[in-house]
């Protein structure tokens, strides 16, 4: 083995090495590369540095070059190197992005990161980068329908005034009727969660019947008043106006927000609230059920107790929906309306205009 020429190392650097020796906090590699120079600037041979340190000459050699050259900096920290692959150039980027937006694959209806990353020649992480930076997600779409209701505007201003300015004396409850639950029985018992597998339910089922649940939600406080009944006509509607009335302090007068179905329009429904003056209506927009809040609660009980149970009759269906209810009263929660009528007529031109704009 040969010998490393003696370095000069200055009093100054050789104090400052072997307080990075001694610092308990300096990363053992700095350690090890201060040990390397401390040595060389002593006149010690290659072979007995790197036995030393447990490294090889080359390495010896490769930072007393670079303390030579950089001094104590050039040890606390890597020297870069080229990244494994070229970067992406600004075209083959403008390329999948103009890809994306302006056209689709001949054999599918939108690009995925291996039919994007073969028609530019890239690879499919690349093409997940790219989307990613551009916030590009093809494989996701969002449904949507712009209301035509000539009286868009008047009712989303009423119904948004309900909800953030609701009138003295009064209650403001959203109500719908989530029709056609059924009751679906597997045809299989599943298995149940354990550690390292989720639990297991047949894909096919038996169908039990159906039953249709009327509710109110209390915009105040977020309790909801609830019925579940056979089907879901006028008659039923009626019956649970009655239940509302029954259910709600008689001193109060009382907005219902309900959509435009035909059942809360008939001659026998307006007979009764001219008889119960204290009721008072409010259409929501045709195609706008996005603006009833008791949407949001249908939502919440058929993913936590509808869409995952196992019910082998409608009754043990209604048992289920109303246990639900139960417990949901007993601690409820509001839903909070936050979007002035303003704000969302404002959306809905935007989206208008941005849709006849493509056409």
């Amino acid at each position: 083995m040969g010998t490393i020429e003696r370095i000069q190392v200055p009093p100054e650097d050789r104090e400052l090495l072997e307080k990075l020796v001694k610092d308990r906090n300096t990363p053992q590699k700095v350690v090890w590369r201060a040990r390397i120079v401390l040595l060389a600037g002593n006149g010690t041979r290659a072979g007995v540095i790197a036995r030393t340190v447990g490294s090889s000459v080359l390495t010896v050699r490769r930072w007393r070059r670079r303390y030579a050259a950089k001094g104590v900096a050039g040890l606390l920290k890597d020297a870069t190197r080229p990244p494994g692959r070229k970067p992406l150039s600004a075209r083959k980027v403008k390329q999948v992005v103009h890809l994306t937006l302006h056209e689709t694959p001949p054999n599918a209806t939108h690009w995925s990161l291996r039919t994007m990353a073969a028609r530019v020649g890239i690879a499919p992480s690349a093409v997940h980068k790219i989307w990613t930076v551009h916030g590009l997600k093809p494989h996701l779409t969002r449904t949507f329908k712009v209301s035509r209701d000539p009286n868009f505007v008047a009712k989303v201003e009423d119904i948004a005034g309900l909800y953030l300015d609701p009138p003295d004396k009064a209650l403001v409850l959203s109500v719908d009727e989530k029709s056609q639950i059924q009751a679906l029985d597997r045809t299989q018992p599943g298995l149940p969660m354990k550690k390292g597998r989720c639990g297991t339910m047949t894909h096919d089922y038996k169908r039990n019947g159906t039953t249709t649940l009327f509710a109110a939600l209390n915009m105040l406080d977020g309790s909801v008043i609830g019925q579940c009944v056979p089907r879901h006509r006028h008659r039923e509607f009626l019956g649970f106006l009655r239940v509302i009335d029954q259910q709600t302090p008689p001193r109060l007068d009382l907005h219902l927000i309900v959509d435009n179905y035909a059942t809360h329009k008939t001659p026998a429904v307006k007979r009764w609230l001219a008889r119960h003056p204290r009721f008072h209506l409010h259409f929501t927009p045709t195609s706008s059920s996005w603006i009833n809040m008791v949407e949001r609660f249908f939502a919440e009980i058929t993913r936590k107790r509808i869409r995952r149970g196992v019910f082998k009759s409608v009754a043990e269906l209604e048992q289920a929906i109303m246990t639900y209810l139960e417990n949901h009263n007993a601690d409820p929660k509001p839903f909070i309306w936050t979007k002035s009528a303003r704000e969302i007529l404002d959306k809905v031109a935007r989206a208008k205009h941005a849709l006849e704009s493509q056409h």
